[in-house]
């Protein structure tokens, strides 16, 4: 839906809420479930309806717990019989600068204020701690925006008794908090309030009139912040970058103009944007972001483009370049086909509108938004949150060598003689152990972000990865796999949860880059010899239907698991007699 696209109509997602509401629970069944609950300083009905459009719209169907205005401390520290029911799988605590209950004053010495920096600092970081020991999960803290006068005037920023200059080094001890827990994330509301326009954002009517800390329009931009944190955790990030070339990546056009005629880099203002567009996009390489090209042009002129001596971004910098006189639709399919992922996982930036409606009406489900003007490109990127960062992972780090090695190994595959001596070239070693702390951000990432080889679609945040390793009750495993093209990192995660003399499947999933290479009956061969080790009998394995899994719907009767039972929905459950199973022994050199 355009609403949902930067710059956000407010006026519409305010006033039409209930039926954009309608519209997105219609137009979706595969949702997953999430409940929020809310901690504010302030009042927060309208933030509540406005984030679960939002949620809504990225396929995360909420329920919120709500507590009494500015009771969000005594809630956290002290619980409460209706929040520890609901128990909830996000925390997010929507506070601002008037939740500060005390500042310096002019009388105030150094001391004075660091004595009262530190106590503030510990009033809300106690809460954050009591919170995560209660219900490990997720926490999300609002950082804190700044009043819109200053007593100081311009030396308010700098002087140790001004105000703003205590909220922003209070924000800095608040950052230092994120950065040694990992599942905190800040959302960052002064950023937010800056770009709105700190006097219009922080209009005291609202507060005064209704205990609102921001004005009503700004809502839906701060609904969207928070719900571009939780999408992120949850795996529900954009993953490809498909880029148009004529006019996107550059001025003008390669075809008609040459190469030296196009504008980008220093020569003329224009190409200064473009050059610095194309920064940022060279820069979404180092977050994991894979960068495509579609666009209707000779390939050798698309490539003699991207060699511009003054472009930043390289023909190297992508994994995928279809520049030829076919549909673009089209070429998003080959594209999908080609990496592997599902084509709802792509944003398609182009400056023409016809091009961006043909794409758009053959449905895939990829963002797609409007460029209207160069040196509106990046904010359209940036702003709508397709990318956001909660977490950064080695995989992240080096997700496109990771494809461009997968290239590769499929041009080896064409070429060997059959598909046994395509994998015995590979020289694959995997190395199977039990949850360790330096792969659990992966572990949760790949539950979150695997929908194809996904049996169960169980959504787990680190906190959850954590409590099942650390428990008795539960077998978990991670699988990396590296060959002689490299490494392809964690790659696969099973856990079971024991009950009497079985192992009950909760989790199984595998990364689709490494399908059919034998990793999965590796999997299986480690998880049967550790289930034997302990006296199990019997693995019970589970299969919930998604519209994105079907590929995995007789996994388990071809792993020689025997159906046992299947309802009106189509969920199956399996059952492996480990007395009788023989190990697969693929093509791969096993390390514990």
């Amino acid at each position: 839906m355009d609403y949902f696209n930067y710059p956000i109509d407010s006026k519409i997602l305010l006033r039409k809420k209930i039926k954009i509401k309608k519209e997105l629970l219609s137009q979706n069944s595969n949702f997953i479930e999430k409940r929020i609950a809310v901690l504010g300083g302030s009042t927060t009905n309208e933030i509540v309806d406005q984030l679960e459009l939002f949620l809504l719209n990225y396929g995360i169907k909420p329920t919120f717990y709500q507590y009494e205005y500015a009771q969000y401390w005594q809630d956290a520290m002290f619980g409460s019989e209706e929040l520890d029911n609901f128990n909830p799988d996000i925390v997010y605590v929507h506070t601002n600068w008037r939740n500060i209950t005390e500042f310096p004053t002019t009388a105030s010495s150094r001391e004075d204020v660091d004595i009262l920096l530190e106590n503030t600092y510990h009033h809300f970081a106690v809460m954050w701690d009591k919170l995560a020991e209660r219900f490990q999960c997720p926490v999300i803290q609002d950082n804190f925006d700044r009043p819109a006068w200053r007593l100081l005037g311009n030396s308010d920023i700098s002087d140790y008794r001004g105000r703003t200059n205590f909220i922003s080094r209070l924000n800095q001890r608040l950052y230092q908090y994120a950065q040694e827990h990992k599942a905190f994330f800040v959302n960052d509301v002064d950023f937010l309030a800056a770009s709105y326009g700190l006097d219009a954002w922080s209009n005291p009517l609202y507060w005064h009139m209704y205990k609102y800390s921001l004005c009503l329009d700004a809502i839906p931009t701060l609904a969207k912040s928070v719900a571009d944190i939780i999408k992120s955790i949850y795996g529900k990030n954009k993953k490809v970058l498909v880029c148009d070339l004529d006019n996107t990546l550059w001025g003008g056009v390669v075809g008609d103009d040459g190469v030296e005629g196009i504008q980008v880099g220093p020569e003329v203002p224009v190409g200064q944007i473009y050059s610095e567009f194309q920064q940022y996009i060279k820069e979404l390489k180092s977050i994991g972001v894979l960068l495509a090209v579609n666009s209707k042009n000779d390939e050798e002129n698309a490539i003699a483009g991207l060699n511009h001596p003054d472009a930043p971004l390289k023909p190297d910098d992508f994994v995928s370049i279809k520049a030829n006189w076919d549909n673009k639709d089209r070429n998003m399919q080959a594209i999908a086909s080609e990496l592997n992922l599902g084509i709802d996982s792509f944003v398609f930036i182009d400056d023409n509108p016809t091009e961006r409606e043909i794409v758009k009406q053959a449905n895939f489900g990829m963002a797609i938004p409007v460029m209207d003007k160069v040196e509106n490109y990046l904010k359209a990127v940036d702003r709508n949150g397709f990318f956001e960062v909660t977490s950064l992972s080695a995989d992240d780090l080096s997700r496109v060598e990771m494809y461009k090695a997968n290239a590769k190994r499929v041009q080896l595959q064409e070429n060997a003689g059959s598909y046994e001596d395509f994998l015995k070239s590979l020289n694959m070693k995997a190395t199977i152990r039990e949850f360790e702390p330096i792969y659990i951000q992966r572990i949760a990432q790949l539950t979150n972000k695997s929908n194809q080889f996904n049996l169960t679609t169980l959504r787990c945040s680190e906190s959850d990865i954590n409590n099942m390793q650390a428990s008795e009750d539960y077998i978990c495993l991670y699988g990396k796999l590296e060959d002689k093209f490299g490494d392809n990192g964690v790659v696969s995660v099973i856990s079971g949860q024991i009950e009497e003399k079985s192992l009950h499947m909760c989790l199984w999933l595998m990364s689709c880059r490494v399908l059919k290479r034998g990793m999965e009956d590796a999997m299986l061969d480690t998880l049967v010899s550790d289930a034997k080790n302990i006296g199990l009998e019997f693995i019970i394995g589970y299969y919930y239907p998604t519209p994105k899994n079907g590929m995995v719907k007789e996994f388990y009767a071809r792993m020689g698991f025997e159906k046992v039972a299947e309802d009106e929905k189509g969920n199956t459950t399996w059952k492996l007699d480990l007395s009788s199973y023989e190990p697969k022994n693929p093509a791969i050199e096993i390390h514990r």
